[in-house]
């Protein structure tokens, strides 16, 4: 039992639980925010693949990296982690082994523009989270935006030749997002190097291994049969009771 306790401890001070079911800069160890603003930079790729390390700042100012795989079409994403890839969250290693003990260290976090939600499905507990965005510009059409693009020179990334650009999307309510996009010139101008910012914070997205297949429909549909729960913070308490239930018993 106290090993469950310590576990909730854990998540509340590493502001974890929270944390991964947000997206985009802006603060903790979050993964990207796909949808409205953010598509745009993709230009006439609207279907690809591709491993992601994702890199923002922390709760504490240390920057936090989270790899894992990317599958994106026409504005769905699908984002798969494991937290025990994940670097700079200073989660002591007995509160990681733990995750990975009760089967939540296994994080894919599916958004649905068309739909305004994102689901954060824990596989290890047949579970998953259903929440609404509260980016306004989710959904929105690719003529809500105005792109504009002036080059800044040209780069080396991860051994593609990218021009560097500077990119500024303005959405329907005049609203400006500023970031500067490496586009590789021998992957149809593929952005393989993504920093960008909300609220004075910057993100920065690497993509690697990538692909223009199409991804299949259904990873983007949450699993059959796996328990739905209208927030973060009451699975995992639900699940958590469930443990200590279990941990109680056995005494």
């Amino acid at each position: 039992m106290k090993k469950i306790l310590f576990l909730t401890l854990t998540l509340v001070t590493f502001g974890l639980a929270p944390a991964f079911a947000q997206f985009g800069p802006r603060g903790g160890a979050q993964g990207p925010h796909f949808g409205g603003a953010l598509d745009q930079l993709f230009g006439e790729h609207k279907t690809f693949s591709a491993v992601m390390e994702f890199q923002t700042s922390g709760q504490s100012g240390e920057n936090v990296i989270l790899p894992g795989k990317l599958s994106f079409d026409g504005g769905k994403s699908r984002f798969e982690m494991n937290l025990s890839e994940a670097q700079g969250t200073k989660m002591p290693a007995s509160a990681l082994a733990q995750m990975k003990a009760m089967g939540m260290d296994s994080i894919i976090t599916i958004t649905r523009p068309d739909l305004k939600l994102t689901y954060l499905v824990y596989p290890g507990l047949n579970s998953y989270a259903a929440m609404p965005q509260s980016d306004s510009s989710a959904g929105a059409d690719a003529a809500d935006f105005k792109v504009e693009t002036a080059e800044l020179g040209k780069e080396t990334v991860a051994g593609h030749d990218c021009v560097k650009n500077k990119v500024t999307v303005t959405d329907k309510d005049g609203a400006k997002h500023e970031s500067t996009v490496w586009n590789a010139t021998d992957l149809k101008n593929f952005p393989v190097k993504i920093v960008t910012g909300e609220q004075g914070q910057n993100a920065t997205m690497r993509f690697k291994n990538i692909s223009f297949d199409q991804p299949a429909a259904s990873l983007f549909e949450t699993p059959a049969g796996f328990t739905k729960y209208d927030n973060v913070q009451t699975m995992m308490q639900t699940e958590m009771m469930k443990h200590l239930g279990g941990a109680m018993g056995q005494q």
